[in-house]
């Protein structure tokens, strides 16, 4: 039997970076719904609350015990005005809200009063959460709650986010939120008041910086902000490569020395579970015929290559689960530590003057740090940039230029062997390829990119179970829109190769592949898999007996290409057909002329 629908919905609104996630996290539990507002690309949250059956409530109070409510995390903001899509959807939400939550950063009491005013004078019954109390004691930051809420006439509760403390008391006083009857203001007088409450409320005393806080010094500014930069991104994709070598073999290696190898990892699971099970269903399809080169694919010697059949139960399942599944992992386990530790908005502000020279503002390097684990959420993720022109140029960017997790793997794996030299070359040319395209694409795509304003948040040890869910949500995600479109890319490419087609491309684009680019005729068809699936094409190079250069130029070239079937049936959602049109021309015409340019110079 379904659970009744609510007939009551609460918001949870504030500025951005206040905690409003993780307060919802802890009101909701796991029974979380991502959304778009209608008509927009903005998102929000939804979840149920149930109210303790041991609440004690007042006669008359409008939440029972046991009754399910609905709770919505509204887009952070810092005022209801309506300066961009976020802004606009906030309102709407407050607006229809039966009560709402105001969260606010209790160590910017001042900033943060300006949106609960604003929240208060439209007359939806409020009461505000005070988050990070406990920072409060460490900043020198006194606040008297009590008399915080007799000036504001609605509850006002200390909580504290990431460990619970003052959710339930939250809970319990939602029954008193009602309208606070404060008129509207303009703008010169809301602001007059909200320096006699913070006057009469709030009292700062001198303390001591902590470590947190000294750090967080260091890394905004430039001369020690951008070496610190450059190691926390460093020993961030080390530690990805380490965790994903480890889920995928069992082993971690460190300078090409095994310091741990066991019977462990992915791979190690295929192997002595799944391929033998294969081997058997091989067996009783008769080891050939169209049916089992599409469920098991091709034998090398009569046994299953799970990296080369490319079958639909070997390959097709092997790839996401085995090999890109991993380091997806791995790479969500560091960026969303980063992300809940209060790390990249500071990254975001530092490189700020970078991404304005490529149309985007800082909050772009996002999308592309996501895209380094997969760029469909990252494509997703660009829906956090206002304009469409920052989104288009950063769409484009992630799909030219930023190489994925399982792609990166590959690269490793196909061109580490020949030097490690060759596979920074190769991310040295992706590096040139996405500054140069992004300068160029900035002075030719029309529409303006707005400044950076973010909050930077105080830097906090992520609470564990909000983190993990966030890890969890991803990577269903990754799931539940990766393993349909690869599974149904092998077989597509299956049938493709019985009927011949990828013969007749071969034959069609010799001439610039062989000439242009360099490479064998065979590398075409290399390509066109590489629409699928590039992590699986990169595969393919390897028992082609390519040269060191061809192999350089093929792995440049193939990163650069056509996006996988996933990430292109994402960018059509997000930009729809005309620039989506728009961003493949740019994709093919970068790719050709990087790696004929990439082929001259190797020559030389």
């Amino acid at each position: 039997m379904s659970a009744p629908r609510p007939n009551k919905r609460i918001v949870l609104a504030g500025n951005p970076n206040v905690g409003k996630s993780v307060i919802f996290s802890r009101l909701t539990g796991v029974q979380v719904i991502a959304s778009n507002y209608p008509g927009t690309t903005v998102g929000f949250a939804r979840g149920y609350l149930t109210i303790p059956s041991d609440l004690e409530v007042r006669p008359g109070a409008p939440f029972a015990p046991g009754e399910r409510v609905e709770i919505v995390d509204a887009p952070g903001v810092y005022s209801l005005a309506p300066c961009c899509p976020a802004d606009q959807v906030a309102r709407d939400l407050i607006a229809g809200a039966d009560y709402t939550v105001c969260v606010v950063d209790s160590t910017n009491l001042e900033r943060n009063l300006n949106l609960v005013l604003q929240i208060l004078e439209t007359g939806v019954p409020t009461v505000v959460a005070l988050n990070m109390w406990d920072e409060t004691a460490h900043r020198g930051v006194k606040i008297d709650p009590a008399l915080l809420e007799r000036r504001l006439h609605v509850p006002v509760v200390p909580v504290v986010g990431v460990t619970g403390e003052g959710i339930r008391k939250l809970v319990e006083r939602l029954d008193e939120a009602a309208p606070s009857g404060l008129p509207p203001l303009p703008g010169p007088e809301r602001w007059r008041r909200i320096g006699e409450i913070v006057g009469e409320c709030q009292e700062l005393v001198h303390h001591h910086h902590t470590f947190l806080q000294l750090l967080s010094d260091f890394s905004v500014k430039p001369w020690t902000g951008l070496p610190l930069a450059a190691g926390v991104i460093f020993f961030a994709f080390v530690l990805v490569r380490l965790i994903g070598e480890f889920l995928v073999a069992g082993d971690i290696v460190i300078f090409r020395q095994p310091l741990l190898q066991l019977p462990f990892g992915t791979t190690f699971l295929f192997e002595t579970a799944w391929v033998p099970l294969m081997g058997k269903l091989s067996i009783l399809l008769g080891g050939g015929g169209f049916l089992h080169d599409l469920l098991i694919g091709a034998l090398a010697d009569g046994k299953i290559d799970l990296m080369q059949s490319f079958g639909l139960l070997t390959t097709g399942l092997y790839i996401p689960l085995g090999v890109v599944l991993p380091y997806i992992l791995a790479f969500y386990l560091v960026l969303g530590f980063l992300e809940d530790f209060g790390y990249l908005p500071r990254l975001a502000v530092l490189l700020d003057w970078l991404m304005h020279r490529l149309g985007l503002h800082g909050y772009a390097i996002i999308p592309n740090l996501l895209a380094l684990g997969c760029n469909v959420p990252a494509i997703l993720a660009t829906r956090v940039l206002e304009s469409r022109r920052e989104r288009f140029i950063a769409a484009t960017l992630v799909s030219i230029a930023v190489p994925c997790a399982a792609l990166q793997a590959m690269v490793i794996g196909v061109l580490g062997p020949r030097g490690g030299r060759y596979v920074l070359l190769v991310y040295l040319a992706l590096f040139c390829v996405w500054l140069v395209t992004g300068f160029i694409l900035s002075r030719t795509v029309k529409g303006y990119s707005p400044e950076l304003i973010i909050e930077i948040p105080h830097y906090r040890l992520p609470p564990l179970g909000p983190y993990w869910k966030k890890i969890v949500s991803r990577l269903r995600g990754f799931l539940q829109e990766g393993i349909p479109v690869i599974l149904l890319g092998v077989a597509a490419v299956n049938i493709l190769d019985y009927l011949g087609f990828f013969s007749a491309v071969s034959v069609l684009a010799a001439p610039v592949v062989e000439k242009a680019l360099g490479l064998p005729r065979e590398v075409s068809t290399v390509l066109v898999v590489g629409f699928l699936r590039k992590d699986m094409a990169l595969g393919l190079l390897a028992p082609m007996g390519l040269t060191t250069r061809e192999l350089v130029v093929a792995c440049s070239v193939l990163a650069m290409f056509f996006p996988c079937l996933a990430t292109f049936a994402v960018l059509l959602r997000e930009l729809g057909w005309r620039d989506l049109l728009k961003a493949t021309g740019v994709m093919l015409a970068v790719s050709l002329t990087a790696g004929t340019a990439l082929n001259f110079l190797l020559g030389l």
